[in-house]
């Protein structure tokens, strides 16, 4: 089956918010979208390369900790834009999400839309779920990633 776009949560799912990018995959997987294909990451930057190798259309979701209030949603487009890597300061990962998309990109290996979307966490302690304050900005989340697909998907 030809992926118009691949989604890739990312994150810890017992690390507190850090759990988000993967309860968007989990949400996204469910509803089967026709040319959506979904997955995983523990956001270690090798393996990220590695699931958008070759791939037109990627997003990819993740916690975000920038200093912002917690519940804000992130967009950046990394396709024209660098990510700030203080952003992505949570990972457990030397080369992370942020490292990935430039290494990447001086390498000439990003995909042609490369879409990173997050919520500003607020908690990412060990064995904790995701805070009410990400759990509010999830259904916004969603709908803007949904709204992306179906403009990379026509």
């Amino acid at each position: 089956m030809k992926h118009d776009v691949i989604l890739i949560g990312v994150g810890n799912e017992f690390r507190g918010d850090d759990a988000l990018g993967a309860a968007i995959a989990r949400e996204f997987d469910s509803r089967s979208i026709h040319g959506l294909k979904v997955m995983t990451e523990s956001g270690e930057g090798a393996s990220l390369m590695e699931a958008w190798s070759g791939a037109y259309h990627v997003i990819i979701v993740d916690a975000i900790s920038s200093g912002q209030t917690p519940g804000t949603v992130h967009r950046f487009d990394a396709s024209t834009t660098k990510i700030p890597r203080r952003t992505f300061h949570y990972s457990s990962h030397a080369f992370g999400v942020a490292e990935a998309i430039e290494m990447a990109r001086e390498l000439q290996l990003l995909p042609s839309t490369l879409i990173v979307y997050g919520i500003e966490g607020n908690d990412f302690t060990m064995g904790r779920g995701i805070t009410p304050s990400v759990q509010s900005s999830m259904a916004e989340l969603i709908k803007r990633i949904e709204q992306d697909v179906l403009r990379m998907s026509s």
